[in-house]
């Protein structure tokens, strides 16, 4: 539950004046209204195009919101219809500028509904285009929230929803607040409380629980939605003239609603794994609404401590908590080298410590991480920068036969004439800008450790402006595909795409802080970054990486780390089995995994059941456009089903199964 108040009456106040009694009574929002007074119209307005920025970044550093811009037209009056839609306009344009989810209208006149019904016909469009969601306030006209949930089902669009003031609906048509959750459900995100009694012949508004409105029955009725979005203090000094300090309005409402169980149902308790060692975050078999920021900054809140990463055969030990730190340092540094939200990068390395730190520190600040096969020869390199517009490249000087250091010298002589930390200008690959070598040096490119060693020319608090703008459905990842039916294509995959893939696939395994997952799969392919690491890391459990597959350090890890689970595909758990050292690898840690890429023979998947121990080890199918896993079998699954199934379909993926001959069902 989320407390704010509105502006609204509060006149002779500035902007100061309201932080300070955010911060003062722990409130997480300030409410605006009416962006035709004052507050907004001054040049030193906080809100002016050129103080929004600043504005914004204030908030978050306070740990403030907006959750709601209130308008002051009348959608029911005719007569004032432009001046109504242009003030609700510019209501929207602020409200995405400054990141506010809902602006509040309102419709006073009962009999002039169908006019109503035109003009947010009208300004839906401008709010869908914004991403910005509409509020029709439960007063005048829609006091009847049965009327208003017509109008709401016959609209049915994603940026329409209610604002439930709990006032007018009780008073004007004696609702209980039941039957107001019962009409509007989920469509209610916003709420504003205030509360009066009836004196004489006349209503007096008082403080809030003073009155006869049901409180209660409101924090009662919005729990069993699971209610979490923000309440609102309605409040205008001239109702109380004997009370007009508004800490003491603020700070009373406050203790008043805190009093009240919380009315979201979501528990703020960890989940604990099947066998009881371990705790993860979510709960199983649910979609969660983040970004990889927003899941890496969760995962450090619940579980600082908890080892990260620990590479086996390189020097990079670091906790939830110094990862991210390295992550905002390296996301710092591609700001200053001009990475921008929608920006291109692309990482041709093996599973070492900076292709972590990449992939979370783009993808922080919008970018879009390249992931590069580490097979690729001079034309599939030129095809993927080129055809992915990559801005920035980081690279190893090579990998088996593949010479990348040369290969970039060929394709960018332009390097040799480059100084250090200068825009690159190539004939061949146009866009490219920046070239960031790890583990050797070349003209032209920034090492790792001097690109990121100028993370202080960016303020952190311009780090978390940019990483508040990202939204979860933004493209975050391009996976190019195999390229069987003509040259690869680059599979353009959003955090929600990819965070839910691994969050499902780590519920099935069961995975959670008490995993050890050796990561010897690449991590340019879906299986190490989504099956392996967003798994994992949506879970708080530990990788521990190989910069690439070899059997005998695997099973050093095995032996040695107490490796509890890992992916491969078949051949990979052949080589396993058929090496030396096989026999001298301790397995009694072990769980679970997936086996997955190709048709396992059942013969290889019995042996890695019973001499491996990973009796709860799983099968995914999937495709690199479903970001990848559609299919998977289960730990708790029978294991003629594990063994002979891809398993059942991951939540909330559609499948079906049709004749291939003549596509019929």
């Amino acid at each position: 539950m989320k407390l704010s108040f509105s502006i609204r009456g509060w006149q002779g106040y500035c902007w100061d004046d309201f932080i300070q009694a955010s911060k003062d009574n722990r409130f997480a929002g300030i409410e605006l209204y009416d962006v035709q007074s004052e507050i907004f119209k001054q040049n030193d307005s906080p809100f002016h195009r050129y103080n929004a920025t600043k504005t914004l970044r204030a908030l978050q550093d306070e740990k403030l919101s907006i959750p709601c811009i209130s308008s002051v037209g009348d959608l029911s009056h005719e007569a004032t219809a432009k001046q109504t839609h242009d003030e609700i306009a510019r209501c929207i344009q602020l409200a995405q500028k400054m990141r506010v989810p809902y602006v509040g209208i309102h419709a006073e006149q009962t009999q002039d509904t169908p006019f109503v019904y035109e003009a947010i016909k009208a300004l839906l469009p401008v709010a869908e285009t914004a991403k910005v969601t509409l509020l029709l306030q439960t007063t005048g006209a829609f006091s009847d929230t049965g009327t208003l949930r017509d109008l709401l089902n016959y609209f049915a669009s994603d940026n329409l929803g209610a604002l439930w003031d709990i006032h007018d609906p009780w008073l004007l048509h004696g609702e209980e607040p039941e039957t107001t959750v019962k009409n509007l459900g989920a469509y209610i995100r916003h709420v504003h409380m205030k509360d009066s009694t009836q004196e004489h012949q006349s209503r007096r508004f008082c403080l809030i629980g003073d009155g006869e409105v049901p409180i209660a029955q409101m924090m009662q009725a919005l729990s069993s939605i699971n209610y979490h979005n923000f309440i609102s203090l309605e409040w205008n000094p001239i109702w109380m003239l004997d009370i007009t300090d508004m800490d003491v309005i603020f700070s009373y409402f406050a203790y008043y609603i805190r009093n009240f169980s919380s009315t979201s149902r979501k528990k703020s308790a960890l989940y604990k794994n099947r066998a009881r060692t371990g705790k993860f975050i979510w709960k199983k078999e649910t979609l969660i609404h983040k970004t990889f920021s927003q899941v890496l900054d969760h995962m450090v809140e619940e579980f600082p401590d908890q080892y990260a990463f620990k590479f086996p055969t390189l020097q990079y030990t670091r906790t939830y908590e110094q990862f991210r730190n390295d992550v905002d340092r390296a996301a710092r540094a591609f700001i200053h080298m001009g990475v921008a939200p929608g920006t291109h990068v692309a990482v041709w390395a093996t599973n070492i410590p900076q292709w972590f730190i990449a992939f979370w520190a783009v993808t922080k600040i919008g970018g879009v991480l390249v992931s590069m096969n580490t097979s690729y020869k001079i034309h599939e390199a030129e095809y993927l920068l080129r055809q992915s517009d990559t801005h920035t490249l980081i690279m190893v000087d090579g990998f088996r036969d593949s010479n990348y250091s040369e290969i970039i010298e060929t394709l960018c002589p332009e390097l040799e004439h480059t100084p250090s930390g200068a825009a690159l200008h190539a004939k061949r690959l146009p866009f490219l800008r920046n070239v960031i070598t790890v583990g050797f040096e070349k003209k032209g490119c920034q090492t790792w450790d001097v690109a990121c060693g100028r993370f202080d020319r960016v303020p952190k608090e311009e780090l978390a402006r940019v990483a508040g703008t990202i939204d979860p459905d933004d493209v975050c990842n391009m996976q190019y595909t195999s390229g069987t039916t003509g040259f690869p294509k680059g599979v353009m995959l959003t955090h929600y795409n990819i965070v839910n893939n691994g969050k499902c696939i780590g519920d099935r395994m069961d995975l959670s802080t008490a995993d050890r997952m050796m990561i010897q799969v690449p991590m340019f392919h879906c299986f190490g970054m989504v099956l392996a690491m967003t798994a994992a890391m949506t879970h708080g459990s530990t990788l521990l990486p190989l910069p690439y597959f070899s059997p005998r350090p695997a099973l050093a890890c095995i032996n040695q780390e107490h490796i509890t689970c890992f992916h491969g595909v078949p051949t990979m758990f052949i080589s396993l089995l058929e090496h030396p050292d096989f026999a001298k690898t301790d397995f009694s840690h072990m769980r679970t995994g997936i086996m997955a890429g190709s048709p396992c023979p059942i013969a290889v998947m019995q042996d890695v059941v019973a001499k491996m121990n990973m009796d709860e080890i799983t099968i995914v199918f999937g495709q690199t456009e479903s970001s990848p896993g559609c299919t998977m079998s289960s730990i708790d699954d029978p294991l003629e089903v594990r063994v002979g199934t891809v398993g059942r379909a991951l939540p909330e993926i559609e499948c079906k199964i049709v004749d291939a001959e003549t596509g019929a069902d």
